[in-house]
């Protein structure tokens, strides 16, 4: 088995056995799409709050500055370019962001695991803007996943219908 199937095989079980799980405890509203949403919004603020706080601190030049401002523009799109894709998740139906994400979903651990390696080696000056970097890169990844669980079928609602001739219930 090659590490890309290792890698694959993993993302898989954590999609299916530990966020799929919680998606389907969820109430009918919101959904899992609408709170990986909510927290892809999340993460591209959390992303902006640390960049300002760079600047802030003075501890970023220009070239970093523009770069970073590059890459949160890039989260903006993404979150943007996944919110139109709404219409294509649909109850009952194969969830396609499953299988488009497969990729970005593993890929993405790493960068939140090292964003709070970077974190807790930061000199006190620029912890508080790396904290807001490290959230915002596991909320991401966390928002990714709940994106790509399936959603849950609408609820079976029962009606009782008296199908008794309106003379006979009358009569009763």
């Amino acid at each position: 088995m090659s590490l890309a199937d290792k890698v694959n095989q993993f993302d898989g079980w954590l999609l299916d056995r530990i966020f799929q799980p919680a998606v389907d405890r969820l109430p009918e509203k919101p959904s899992g799409f609408d709170i990986g949403m909510s927290m892809q919004l999340g993460a591209v603020v959390l992303d902006a709050a640390s960049l300002v706080a760079m600047v802030a601190t003075g501890r970023m030049g220009f070239g970093n500055a523009t770069w970073n401002v590059l890459t949160w523009l890039f989260a903006a799109f993404f979150y943007v370019s996944i919110s139109r894709m709404r219409p294509l998740v649909k109850p009952g139906h194969a969830n396609p962001l499953r299988f488009m994400l497969q990729g970005l979903r593993p890929l993405s651990i790493p960068f939140a695991i090292y964003s709070l390696w970077i974190m807790m080696r930061a000199p006190p000056m620029l912890e508080m803007a790396l904290r807001f970097n490290a959230l915002a890169n596991f909320v991401y990844v966390v928002g990714l996943y709940f994106i790509s669980c399936q959603p849950k079928p609408p609820a079976f609602r029962r009606t009782v219908v008296d199908w008794t001739p309106r003379e006979a219930r009358s009569k009763a």
